[in-house]
């Protein structure tokens, strides 16, 4: 069983980053085992901002405390599909619209701490025409409409960044809505962001679930294989990302609404870890338009994009995270092919819906296929989502055999319950476990956190 390490204030810093600069100079580890990641954010984008650094070092030092062999960590995480939770009544373990972040703070419902990532989902869109927005913002009023019913997500989703960052409620800091509450301009409706505690709270991330270029609806349908271009034309997806064509520009029009707010994060200091085009090599018709295309194609894809975001917006407080689907065969295939190389990653993790803990894939153990399996790239390895928390009472060992560095909890798995699974995915104790162990990194809560969030906020 791993100890518990104590990872807060300067130890972020003095107690990661220094010894495994040294660490990370080595060619390999004494005894032959698995190299050492870089531990310098600045070997990919020299100008990353300091706390895109400091975020990168925490995760790159928790990957090689493990990979030596040491007591490691993870960071407990949370996606939350803001959309849904808006606006779609259906969704989740009551029948009724919810409050933006309820996945959030139900974790601090269960177990009385928050997570301490959260990554949320600025694409599909709710079925609606055009990218738009919720009230206009500095980012968005020359280019995307304002107050469009089913769009005030997307200013709920840099808000609860902002908010996980920097705390809930907090001073008037010149970003929108610091107390966490507001009016919807389009029906009326008062939001209500979690509160959590005032202060750094965790780290963040965004997903993309991006309609294919030039739909003409933002909505998940659009972002199917079968319902785009791509399965009515071979040559589409070449055209998008190619330079010169309307694929093309269609492409940068929807990385620009991307930007734009991630953009807004930038100016007030958040680090993004950044998930596009994940699960790439699903098999072609059985995923994203982006899935199972050309893998040449593919890494061209994340290089335009990555080259529009940081190039040409110059947006340097992102962490690229690269995100294949569990390479089990049937659905999808193994994903060498599609990785864009180091110079475009700074993160590598799976989607994981194969395996469950009670029938592990291939009877291994659980989640150990898709960890070994990414070693190779040299990166932070993440479970970037999953159905399921790490530890329960079908596996109590997961981050003992698989230290990954961050587990994300796919929204509302975290409780949802239906009739082949009516205690739902994860059991409340279950989930008390997880949020209690000391090989967890969570946020805030009545209990202690085992980290200092404010750590990665000092210069």
């Amino acid at each position: 069983m791993r100890g518990r390490i104590r990872l807060v204030g300067a130890g972020v810093t003095a107690g990661l980053l220094a010894p495994l600069a040294w660490w990370a100079a080595r060619p390999d580890t004494a005894d032959g085992g698995p190299r050492p990641v870089p531990v310098d954010l600045r070997a990919r984008d020299p100008r990353a901002t300091p706390a895109a650094r400091r975020v990168y070092a925490l995760l790159a030092g928790l990957e090689n405390r493990a990979r030596r062999g040491e007591p490691s960590r993870t960071v407990i995480g949370q996606h939350v599909e803001l959309h849904n939770e808006r606006y779609n009544a259906s969704y989740g373990d009551y029948r009724g619209t919810k409050q933006p972040g309820y996945y959030y703070k139900k974790a601090h419902d269960i177990t009385g701490r928050f997570p301490g990532f959260v990554e949320v989902d600025l694409g599909p869109g709710y079925g609606q025409p055009g990218w738009a927005v919720g009230e206009p913002r500095s980012y968005s009023r020359s280019s995307w409409p304002g107050c469009r019913t089913y769009w005030g997500y997307a200013e709920d989703a840099v808000d609860l960044a902002l908010g996980v960052w920097a705390g809930l409620p907090r001073p008037a800091d010149g970003s929108y809505h610091p107390s966490g509450t507001h009016v919807d301009c389009a029906s009326g409706a008062r939001v209500s962001l979690p509160q959590n505690g005032g202060g750094p709270a965790g780290i963040v991330g965004f997903s993309f679930h991006q309609p294919y270029p030039g739909s003409t609806v933002k909505g998940f349908e659009q972002t199917r294989y079968q319902n785009s271009p791509a399965a009515r034309d071979g040559g589409w997806f070449g055209r998008v990302v190619s330079q010169g064509t309307a694929e093309h520009q269609a492409l940068l029009l929807d990385l620009g609404y991307l930007a734009d707010h991630l953009q807004y994060l930038a100016e007030h200091g958040v680090p993004v870890l950044l998930r596009p085009y994940h699960e790439m090599n699903a098999r072609l018709g059985h995923g994203f338009w982006w899935a199972g295309q050309d893998p040449a194609a593919y890494r061209k894809l994340w290089h335009v994009t990555y080259d529009y975001l940081v190039g040409t917006r110059g947006l340097h407080n992102l962490l690229f995270v690269w995100a294949p689907s569990a390479w089990e065969g049937t659905f999808a295939r193994e994903p060498s092919a599609y990785y864009p190389g180091g110079r475009y990653v700074d993160v590598v993790g799976v989607d994981d819906y194969s395996d469950t803990p009670r029938r592990p894939y291939r009877g291994r153990r659980w989640t150990e296929v898709w960890y070994r399996g990414l070693e190779r790239y040299d990166r932070p390895r993440v479970m970037a989502e999953s159905f399921y928390v790490p530890l329960g009472s079908a596996q109590p060992r997961t981050l003992s055999d698989t230290p990954w560095v961050l587990w994300t909890v796919w929204g509302q798995a975290l409780t949802y319950a239906n009739a082949s699974s009516p205690t739902g995915k994860n059991t409340p104790e279950d989930v008390k476990t997880t949020y209690s162990s000391p090989q967890v990194i969570a946020g805030p809560g009545a209990s202690r956190t085992g980290f200092d969030w404010r750590s990665l906020h000092k210069t």
